[in-house]
């Protein structure tokens, strides 16, 4: 690698042609070497999620997983959505998770305990994830181990740029659409979890501005008393 570097430094300061393949060959050798490292921390991190018993922990192996899925967005050329996935679920997704597990005196035990009621439906969701998977397996090895991909124009717009042209005009109305039932799920949240306790006082705005006998201020003359 050193000996290919001192190669492009020579030829560039002797005006020499540069191979071009070769240093083609160098990035993608580098970009695949990542895009591994990556993948076997995100498939790792995933794995001890599910096994390990103490949810903080696997909560902070949650976040593990989306910095290397993160990382592995970047190597597409999809930095939208790294920053989305670090911002949206790192930041505000796994946090709440965090500080909900701490805060909430949850019994684990009693939660286990109805594990084996559902463990059914979890090996029937496992198997239908695990054929999914190799049919994509298959489907890229048919395809001569690339996958299909669209023949995008050559233009000089960023990844972030282009994906705000085609939400903002060609989906609009399903952007506003999905804004407007996120509104109405967080409204929903709010009344579904507001419970009012009796025999609380509170004030009243309403019927204190509405009432009849209410008290005034005055400022009377002097010498005289106020009519009442």
């Amino acid at each position: 690698m050193k000996t290919f570097k001192s190669n492009i430094k020579n030829s560039v300061k002797n005006n020499e042609i540069i191979d071009l393949p070769q240093v083609f060959y160098y990035k993608q050798s580098s970009m695949a070497i990542l895009f591994y490292i990556f993948s076997i921390f995100a498939v790792f991190n995933a794995v001890m999620l599910i096994l390990l018993k103490n949810p903080i922990h696997s909560v902070l192996f949650l976040m593990l997983t989306f910095f290397n899925i993160a990382a592995l967005f970047l190597l597409l050329n999809a930095e939208f959505l790294a920053m989305i996935l670090l911002i949206v679920y790192v930041g505000a997704v796994a946090t709440l998770f965090l500080f909900t597990i701490m805060m909430l005196d949850i019994d684990f035990a009693k939660i286990r305990e109805g594990f084996a009621k559902f463990w059914i439906v979890g090996a029937v969701s496992s198997f239908i994830l695990l054929a999914e998977i190799i049919a994509v397996i298959f489907v890229a090895f048919g395809a001569g181990g690339k996958f299909p991909t669209s023949t995008a124009s050559p233009t000089e717009i960023t990844n972030t740029e282009a994906l705000g042209l085609v939400l903002y005009t060609d989906y609009a109305a399903l952007f506003q659409i999905s804004g407007l039932l996120l509104l109405v799920a967080m409204i929903g949240a709010i009344v579904l979890g507001l419970h009012h306790k009796k025999h609380v006082k509170r004030q009243n705005i309403y019927a204190q501005t509405t009432a009849k006998n209410t008290i005034s201020l005055e400022k009377p003359e002097y010498n005289k008393g106020v009519e009442l």
